[in-house]
């Protein structure tokens, strides 16, 4: 059965609220929100209150629960408008906070009548804004994922923003060693600037991270970025072929209707012969989650060096004992201080030699992801079983390593 506000039951309810409370047409109407759908509170309550003829019309700053707050929604609405100027949205989400003694007030209302009909004031407060504002900006309101949620504190009159980030995959070549994939900050300062690092803050002058993310943020006029990376390479380690798929994250943009092939001209041209860029599309924090929890296979080059000289059918029968073979991996004395002391199976896929040249030896692998390259070769005391120095019989150490592909992406 469909309950109409001139319900015996409704016109009573309010009859009693209005006896001891001096509300306002919205706050009057927001008691009865569930019934008679495809109105606003507004018009409820003036319908309600022609069918009770002994009780005043009360003005909205005149009202005992809202004190004039709904006489404000259009000022409300422009100070909102003033803090978007100049950002680019499609969707938004309106938030808001009021004065205490407002919600005390409402708890008390509700207590005294009933809440099988009403909805909270922050509801009816927030839809009024997001209508004018969807009127005035042009833009939609969004309640699963908008572009900027913003939140005004009705109060003191302060508006906040929480803005989606911009999410953009690509794929980066790291044609130069001694560069870290991101940041890394001095283990002294911990970042804050000392005389080790010359006042930097900084372990390195640059990293990947940096020479991607300045060009981004300039675009978008974001206030900070997140970098995040499938794996990462060693600092000494190029990074060649298809390159390695990864995210930044853009905290805050203004900009966000990028153009992301100018973007990527803009990126290689400012660092030729150091990092390139390609295959820039908006992307989402799901495929962060994707590239994170990946397992590519990777494809290697390793130059390493011998003790003495090496043996070539010794090591090619090192070669095929190596082809298909799960080695087991403490974790690397070099990382031991950043990492858990964990042993990891990992598989050697394929093996190739590619030259001998005395004690000079170049191969190309294929390995799981996660595999300790440079473990394989030394054994790094025995934490990497079993390796191409243990099985050639004397040490061997990595003098030139290289990504050179990253499969299964």
């Amino acid at each position: 059965m469909v309950i109409s506000l001139k319900n015996k039951k409704i016109i009573f309810l309010a009859e009693k609220v209005l006896s001891k409370y001096k509300l306002c047409d919205h706050c009057l109407g927001r008691l009865f929100a569930s019934i008679e759908r495809g109105i606003t509170n507004e018009d409820r309550g003036q319908k309600l209150r022609k069918n009770i003829v002994e009780y005043e019309k009360i003005k909205i700053n005149n009202c005992w629960l809202c004190s004039g707050l709904f006489d404000e929604i259009k000022h409300f609405a422009d100070l909102i408008l003033d803090c978007l100027k100049g950002y680019e949205f499609d969707t938004f989400l309106i938030g808001s906070r009021i004065d205490e003694e407002i919600f005390d007030k409402e708890q008390e209302l509700l207590k005294f009548y009933s809440q099988e009909y009403s909805e909270p004031i922050k509801m009816e407060l927030n839809r009024e804004i997001g209508k004018l504002l969807e009127k005035e900006s042009d833009k939609i309101v969004d309640f699963e994922k908008p572009t900027i949620m913003v939140l005004i504190d009705t109060l003191y009159d302060v508006v906040s923003l929480q803005i989606k980030p911009i999410y953009i995959y690509g794929r980066y070549n790291k044609y130069k060693r001694d560069i870290p994939q991101t940041k890394w900050f001095c283990r002294i300062c911990q970042g804050k600037g000392c005389r080790k690092c010359g006042y930097s803050g900084k372990m390195y002058k640059t990293s990947v991270e940096e020479l991607i993310s300045k060009h981004v943020l300039e675009k978008t006029r974001g206030d900070g970025e997140s970098f995040h990376g499938c794996g990462r390479e060693d600092i000494d380690v190029r990074m060649l072929g298809n390159g390695r798929p990864f995210v930044i994250e853009i905290k805050n943009p203004i900009i966000r209707n990028l153009d992301l092939e100018r973007l990527k001209e803009e990126i290689n041209n400012h660092n030729k012969e150091i990092i390139k860029v390609n295959n820039l599309h908006f992307s989402n924090k799901d495929e962060i989650v994707r590239i994170k929890n990946s397992d590519f296979k990777k494809l290697y080059r390793v130059v390493f060096i011998g003790e003495k000289a090496i043996n070539k059918e010794k090591l090619k029968k090192v070669v095929q004992t190596l082809r298909g073979k799960t080695i087991s991996q403490f974790t690397p004395s070099r990382v031991a201080r950043r990492r858990a002391n964990i042993v990891r199976d990992r598989k050697i896929y394929n093996l190739n030699i590619e030259s001998i040249d005395g004690n000079n030896v170049t191969l190309t692998l294929e390995a799981q992801s996660g595999t300790y390259i440079k473990e394989l070769i030394s054994g790094d005391d025995g934490r990497t079983i079993p390796n191409i120095s243990e099985m050639i019989g004397f040490p061997c150490k990595v003098k030139e390593l290289d990504v050179i592909k990253i499969k299964g992406e």
